[in-house]
């Protein structure tokens, strides 16, 4: 792993790792989940002194999740009717927000934690969320479970990867096998179950 590089070894890890992890929401093509296992394997093959920590880096993924998520669901909801037309517009979009509604309005956000590990799937809850005006309270508390879960996945993944199968790209590599997994299987229940994930 000494060839990832500098940056892994820095504290600036920690700012980029944020800072993807912030913006994936508006760009989900960002790879935010392959960086924080990247540097969670680092942090595996380091000692207690080496940067990065595994805990400040899963806390770290976890905060830039909900910032994320809480941007997204203001712009939305401050987006007025061009926003709201566009949603109409789409099936996928529509079909979403209202699950998110039920969802919301049942008490039960299984589908907010689900979605985030989903492809686009936390895109498209947060600024549904926003744009249906949901509220803050209704909306935050599963946000906030939902960025936890997911920082902690992806961090295990790295750092205990990198314990069984050596501080290697092998381990980087099955390591984001599994989170892609993660995403398939939840992709899979939010479109064969909707009914279950909220």
């Amino acid at each position: 792993m000494e060839s990832v590089g500098s940056l892994v070894g820095s504290p600036w890890i920690y700012a980029v790792v944020a800072l993807s992890v912030l913006l994936d929401v508006f760009l989900p093509v960002l790879p935010s989940g392959i960086l924080v296992i990247t540097a969670a394997t680092a942090a595996a093959a380091g000692t207690a002194n080496d940067v990065p920590d595994i805990l400040v880096l899963a806390l770290c993924a976890a905060t830039a999740s909900v910032l994320g998520d809480l941007m997204a669901y203001r712009l939305a909801w401050l987006g007025g009717p061009r926003l709201d037309r566009a949603i109409a517009r789409s099936r996928r979009l529509r079909s979403a927000q209202e699950r998110l509604g039920a969802a919301l309005a049942r008490g039960g956000g299984a589908l907010v934690v689900l979605a985030r590990f989903a492809p686009a799937g936390r895109s498209v809850v947060s600024l549904g969320a926003g744009a249906a005006r949901h509220r803050a309270r209704d909306f935050l508390p599963w946000s906030a479970l939902a960025g936890l879960t997911w920082a902690a996945y992806s961090t295990a993944l790295g750092y205990f990867g990198a314990h069984w199968l050596g501080a290697t790209w092998l381990a980087t590599a099955v390591s984001v096998g599994a989170l892609f997994a993660a995403g398939a299987g939840a992709t899979y229940l939010m479109r064969r179950h909707p009914a279950e994930a909220t």
